[in-house]
């Protein structure tokens, strides 16, 4: 089964909790499940997209009136003095009394050169954007999971490899020693033997080291304890029936970032409509309940009154215009029309780049699985070779050089081999990585 057609089925592996236990087996699915819920990347690219969802979901809010209450009461203690016309004085103080108002206003706008239309579009734009956002990241780390952990596999060949040389190595050491044992052999090709052994040896010890290194690397991108001990796979599955033209198929339609260009156009499209309705008129509905209370509990005027209140419901239509703004509006609105063509100008950029990447990326593919099967051929051979070369050397037909040379050839062949099965797994994920296909 190929790996793509398994990736659907990530994330109700990812919904059992994975938990890694010492020694257990890491397969690609379980790396990548572990990464879709613990990588901090993705979980970040959620986090935005969470914050467009909540303007998604108060899309209409711009079309529902704005409601507000206010009300405050207020206590007044002051001292009056007044002289009349007639002479008359009248000289008060502790005059205390309390002041009560009260108003809900409502304020609806029933038109605004189709803005709020226009906003709520754009919101529902947003949201998608953040979708895929988040699609583009998880492509993204899904394609550097596998990538790194068909590097660890990649090493662990490797290590194979130089135990297999190793243990030639070590048949060349005993073979030194009983040759020279008996007086038919020369004690440099022992030492010779010996440098080489201690060489592999080193090169395991060295090879160790780097697989661990790279298990740290892979649990921190999955988000696992740095400690974890696992293994993996011992092989690098290859799919060799990719086909540039499905590649290329509908591209624009599954690039995560093609994707993302698009949405921006139509964002900016959108940014444009909301400029322009700046430049209309704004209607608005209007309406008021206001409440007054006014307690006096002493006057000294004749006519004010010891209690008054007022209170009742108004409404009506109000009409803003902006005659004159300094041209505010006009050059925002020819500033959203540059944008869009920005925007379009950017599309077709990163259009022309991704056909270059897609174009170069499977020539490069096309190269390794040629460069694979050359050398999955010439590993065949290079066996052979150091078979026949190690049955020469025991009968004493060939030289210790004849041997070594066989076997640094194999060494060769061995790296050969594991970089071209490497690499065309690179190249295989890059593909799918641009097609966007990594995960459906």
């Amino acid at each position: 089964m190929k790996l793509t057609a398994r990736l659907p089925l990530l994330l109700s592996i990812c919904l059992m909790g994975i938990q890694l236990q010492a020694q257990d087996m890491l397969t690609l699915e379980q790396a990548i499940a572990l990464a879709l819920k613990n990588n901090y990347d993705i979980r970040l690219s959620r986090n935005d997209s969470s914050a467009a969802m909540i303007d998604y979901k108060y899309q209409n809010a711009g079309f529902l009136p704005r409601l507000t209450a206010t009300a405050s009461k207020t206590w007044n203690n002051n001292a009056q003095k007044q002289q009349l016309a007639n002479g008359t004085t009248k000289d008060t103080s502790g005059i205390r009394s309390n002041n009560l108002p009260a108003a809900v206003t409502l304020q609806w706008t029933l038109f605004d050169g189709l803005k709020m239309f226009a906003t709520r579009d754009k919101i529902l734009e947003m949201k998608e954007l953040g979708d895929l956002g988040v699609k583009n990241q998880v492509v993204n780390t899904v394609a550097t999971v596998i990538n790194n952990y068909y590097g660890i596999v990649r090493q662990k060949q490797q290590l194979k490899a130089i135990i297999e040389q190793k243990s030639i190595s070590e048949e060349r050491v005993k073979l030194a020693d009983k040759k020279l044992s008996v007086g038919l052999g020369a004690k440099p090709e022992l030492l010779q033997a010996k440098v080489d052994l201690n060489a592999f040896i080193a090169s395991q010890l060295q090879q160790n080291t780097l697989i661990e290194q790279l298990k740290i690397q892979l649990n921190q991108l999955i988000g696992i304890d740095s400690m974890t001990y696992y293994d993996v796979v011992d092989t690098i599955p290859i799919n060799d029936e990719l086909q540039l033209g499905e590649i290329r198929n509908n591209l624009s339609l599954s690039n995560p970032q093609l994707q993302i260009a698009q949405k921006n156009i139509s964002i900016s499209e959108l940014t444009y409509k909301e400029r322009r309705g700046e430049l209309f008129p704004v209607l608005y509905f209007n309406s008021a309940y206001s409440y007054s209370r006014t307690v006096n509990h002493m006057v000294i005027n004749t006519f004010t009154p010891l209690y008054n209140r007022n209170n009742g419901l108004n409404y009506g239509l109000s009409l803003s215009f902006p005659f004159l703004n300094a041209f505010t509006a006009k050059r925002a609105v020819q500033q959203a029309r540059l944008d869009i063509l920005y925007q379009k100008i950017s599309f077709d950029n990163q259009r022309t780049l991704l056909d270059v990447q897609v174009n170069n990326t499977f020539k490069n593919y096309e190269l390794q699985k040629r460069y694979l099967t050359l050398e999955e051929d010439n590993i065949k051979l290079a066996r052979e070779n150091v078979f026949i070369a190690l049955e020469r050397f025991k009968q004493g037909v060939s030289t210790y050089i004849e041997l070594r040379e066989a076997q640094l050839s194999l060494n060769d062949a061995y790296n050969r081999l594991i970089a071209a099965r490497y690499n065309a797994k690179l190249a295989e994920t890059e593909l799918m990585r641009l097609k966007g296909d990594l995960v459906k």
